[in-house]
């Protein structure tokens, strides 16, 4: 007999998913799928609203809309992964260092990860990317940066639970190594919360290479981005609405999509809520 779905601990993930992979798909399918070619100039077709040849209608240069929100899911996809990638990696690597040897260690490697902290996020990302240089590749790299603290510090704290555990103690007494006790002990018990953590800052990154394109410091027209796309919008927002809000909504339902799905990922991973 097939049991009833937990709605309390998988709902999130499963309403969220489908909108995820959609999301991926379209980003991976973006030349087979987009109706026409993002940076096709039309000028018999400028500022054209929403209709049965442009579903989205066009910009100000008769570039269709979908195609370019289309395109420019893939510029987001790969900015909020790579990032994501950077961080979890480099902050989970010092948050276990930290927590395994402590002392001196422990406090030179956190202090600086709170210097870091302390900086707001957008402002961080443009003193690096003025540092870097504009381009999506440096994007990556300032967002990735930006998330090191954060992974560092919820990797430490689980870390440090980790070792307060009796297997643990059992591990060291067996004579187990520093590099098989953080790779084979610590390491897979801090990857559930850091895979929460993981989906919420893709989001976050995501809203971040967002900003940076619509300030000018990430991807540089003509190539589409979310960000980019809202900035060229704002001086036709009177006349061509659709130029800003296609890709404002495409990023409100990414952004909120991945929020909730993190937040089904704890639901389902974190112990004290398993029936």
């Amino acid at each position: 007999m097939i049991r009833r779905l937990n709605w309390r601990r998988y709902g999130l993930v499963v309403v969220t998913l489908p909108v995820v992979a959609m999301v991926f798909l379209a980003a991976a399918l973006a030349p087979f799928i987009a109706p026409y070619d993002p940076f096709e100039l039309d000028v018999l077709m400028m500022l054209q609203g929403p209709g049965a040849d442009h579903l989205l209608g066009t910009d100000e240069l008769g570039r269709d809309i979908l195609s370019r929100v289309i395109h420019a899911s893939r510029v987001s996809i790969v900015v909020g992964l790579v990032a994501v990638a950077i961080g979890a990696t480099g902050g989970t690597l010092i948050g276990v260092l930290a927590a395994h040897f402590g002392g001196a260690v422990d406090s030179v490697l956190m202090r600086f990860m709170e210097i870091v902290f302390c900086f707001p996020a957008i402002l961080l990302a443009v003193i690096l990317m003025a540092n870097l240089g504009t381009s999506v590749l440096n994007a990556m790299l300032a967002i990735g940066i930006i998330f090191i603290p954060g992974f560092a510090r919820l990797t430490r704290a689980v870390a440090q639970t980790v070792q307060r555990q009796s297997f643990l103690e059992a591990a060291i007494c067996l004579g187990m190594g520093p590099v098989r006790l953080i790779t084979r002990e610590i390491l897979p018990n801090v990857i559930g919360p850091v895979l929460v953590e993981a989906a919420v800052a893709f989001s976050y990154a995501v809203l971040l290479e967002s900003a940076l394109s619509f300030l000018g410091l990430g991807a540089q027209p003509p190539e589409p981005s979310w960000g980019n796309m809202i900035n060229t919008g704002r001086g036709f927002i009177d006349q061509a609405p659709w130029i800003s809000l296609a890709p404002g909504a495409a990023l409100f339902v990414t952004v909120f999509s991945f929020n909730l799905l993190g937040d089904g990922l704890r639901d389902v991973l974190d112990p004290k809520l398993h029936d």
